[in-house]
């Protein structure tokens, strides 16, 4: 059973034991891949195209100045108009290669019936959703955070015709990225929740965690194209635990498992598994130390936003490993505090 934790938790997790499971178990984290897109002409951010998927459904190419291109977003409209908006963004693979919420989860069909517009941009694989300083010869020219704080909101959310209420939702790489990205627009983002983010960056384990995401599963040139080398300030303004008092006012909810294998999601039943889009053995073997990882950095968060009197809820799970059968139930569990933050209907 879950246990809802909001009083001071043991974060005593050896950092030898963190340090030396990150290497071995990233691999879980997603599948890498970044959708190509045509270049569009330089100018204001924009719709570009639309393309109808069914009644409620559409793939919107919005042009990103920051980027230089268009970027391919899934949306969910809500069945009536001026209703706010849930920003949902995809893991470490960025959506492409059947790596996001779409098809590894049944989120489409459970916020399609939600009083909520939905909006999921596709790409940014590995690329933790931020501005980088530098291209990248392997991922590219990457500059998210623009792209999701200053210049998608007011595009799409004129395209559907949204009232101004929106929440920011996150799974893993991402997970990290809703907290920095409300981090560095505070009051922007009514609510974030996080689902097995690593809630810091800049201390050696956090550091290694993201070099590992970049370069040894993503593939990248060099974690350094990101934020710099590690001493660089970058890695101290995009670490949510350092910035945690920047999240005075945003409604925060975070979610995280212990590691330990359990049923129905570490078993032959998980759908996942039975399609085998993940193998059970790595999923277990991997996933497992991944989360525990993983919980570690979250109840670090956890008390350090009580430390500042900032509300939180932690979701902590006693049992799960990295996995999305996990988040397909935390998308759920969190609903009704996403669901009240933004003034929408839970059922």
């Amino acid at each position: 059973m879950r246990t809802r934790r909001s009083n001071r938790m043991n974060s005593s997790t050896p950092m030898a034991m963190v340090r030396g499971i990150l290497a071995a178990t990233l691999a879980a984290a997603g599948l890498a891949g970044m959708a190509s897109t045509a270049a569009a002409e330089p100018g204001a951010a924009r719709v570009v195209s639309v393309q109808d998927e069914n009644d409620r459904q559409q793939t919107v190419m919005v042009y990103s100045p920051a980027m230089d291109r268009p970027i391919p977003v899934q949306v969910i409209r809500a069945a009536e108009s001026a209703r706010p908006t849930m920003y949902l963004l995809n893991g470490s693979g960025g959506g492409p290669n059947e790596s996001g919420w779409d098809v590894q989860t049944d989120a489409v069909s459970f916020l399609r019936g939600k009083d909520i517009n939905v909006v999921t941009p596709y790409g940014g694989s590995n690329s933790y959703y931020t501005d980088w300083i530098r291209d990248d010869a392997v991922l590219g020219h990457n500059r998210w955070q623009t792209f999701l704080n200053d210049e998608l909101p007011s595009v799409i959310e004129n395209f559907l015709g949204a009232n101004g209420n929106r929440t920011l939702v996150g799974v893993s790489m991402s997970g990290t990225s809703v907290l920095n990205l409300a981090i560095a627009k505070p009051g922007f983002w009514t609510s974030v929740a996080s689902y097995s983010g690593c809630a810091q960056t800049s201390d050696p384990v956090g550091h290694e965690f993201v070099r590992l995401t970049v370069e040894n599963w993503g593939g990248g040139q060099s974690v350094e194209n990101m934020w710099g080398p590690s001493d660089s300030p970058l890695w101290r303004a995009n670490d949510p635990l350092v910035n945690a008092e920047r999240l005075r006012g945003t409604a925060v909810y975070l979610s995280a498992g212990s590691g330990l294998a359990a049923a129905p999601h570490d078993t032959p039943t998980d759908r996942r598994v039975q399609e085998g889009r993940i193998p059970l053995p790595v999923q277990i073997a991997l996933g497992g130390p991944i989360e525990a990882a993983i919980h570690y950095c979250t109840v670090n968060l956890t008390n350090r936003l009580h430390e500042l009197n900032i509300p939180v809820t932690f979701d902590e799970r006693p049992v799960g490993t990295h996995s999305w059968g996990y988040w397909e139930d935390d998308l759920k569990q969190s609903w009704p505090f996403l669901a009240q933050t933004v003034g929408s209907r839970v059922n």
